[in-house]
């Protein structure tokens, strides 16, 4: 029982550097950006046809620096975030072909509706 406390300590020695609050609160104003930029893409009449599209495109980018930094896959080894990428591309694959399924993409008049 006295090699436990030793052991552990082992296993934690690859520790590594996690970003500072300042560039946590870069992060932040990133994302707030993105979120505006996604409100503002949704009172453009020009770009209605296209909204479901870069409303995913931004979501995603936006999911993925939140994963990377927020949640320490960027720092973590590489394998989790193979498990987290195949995980969330299987969802994303299915949503998307529901969407298709369900006509999301070519509804006609969906400019008129928004």
């Amino acid at each position: 029982m006295s090699d436990q406390p030793h052991a552990i300590e082992r296993s934690h020695v690859e520790d590594h550097a996690h970003p500072s609050a300042t560039k946590y609160v870069q992060i932040a104003v990133i994302l707030g950006l993105i979120t505006a930029a996604e409100v503002a893409v949704y009172y453009v009449e020009a770009i209605a046809a296209f909204l479901p599209q870069m409303l995913i495109a931004m979501s995603a980018v936006k999911f993925g620096i939140v994963a990377a930094y927020y949640m320490h896959l960027k720092f973590d080894h590489p394998l989790f975030t193979w498990f987290f990428v195949g995980g969330l591309a299987l969802a994303a694959s299915i949503v998307l072909a529901l969407m298709t399924l369900f006509g999301t993409w070519g509804h006609p008049g969906y400019a008129e509706l928004h």
